[in-house]
């Protein structure tokens, strides 16, 4: 959803999802392989031609620093605007990016409102762009979709249809891996 919401709102001529090897500020959140991460977004989006999906930081492995991809796809798009799409709660933790000014000057960020985290001013980074898109609230995390599964609770309405099958399937997040 979130993805639909910045391309439409922001015009883009296309929008490519990237799955993170390890969020190095989110030690303990990878909780599924990266064969299955991936196998989950082509489910839930790989149908959908506005979106394109790159297995660049899963193939790199280890922590995927946001500057890394960035450069990556500097290198593949030389004449395109890049833009970086983040929810508002990690506005405030952006000086916490590796290498966040080189950053700043490599992409725009798109950012979306989270329900519970209000959109709070950044700290003073130069070069730094943002641009507000209003998306669809919708106020559930990864976390709580983990519980869910594990709990045996539906999912339904919060993940697309193919990307549950294919979470039952493995028996992802309930402990029967």
């Amino acid at each position: 959803m979130a993805a639909q919401d910045a391309y439409e709102q922001c015009g883009l001529d296309r929008l490519i999802l990237v799955p993170a090897a390890q969020a190095p500020l989110k030690p303990t959140d990878v909780q599924s392989t990266p064969e299955d991460r991936m196998a989950m977004l082509k489910a839930a989006a790989g149908w959908d031609e506005r979106f394109e999906i790159s297995d660049f930081e899963l193939r790199k492995g280890g922590v995927s620093y946001t500057i890394d991809s960035a450069r990556h796809f500097r290198a593949l798009y030389p004449q395109d605007e890049l833009y970086w799409v983040i929810g508002g709660d990690q506005l405030p933790k952006l000086h916490l990016w590796k290498d966040i000014e080189e950053l700043a000057k490599l992409v725009e960020f798109i950012f979306l409102e989270r329900p519970g985290y209000p959109v709070k001013a950044c700290v003073d980074i130069p070069g730094l762009r943002l641009r507000r898109c209003d998306g669809h609230l919708l106020a559930i995390s990864s976390t709580e979709l983990r519980e869910r599964t594990r709990l045996n609770l539906a999912l339904d309405y919060f993940v697309p249809h193919k990307a549950i099958v294919y979470i039952r399937e493995k028996g992802l997040y309930c402990g029967r891996q």
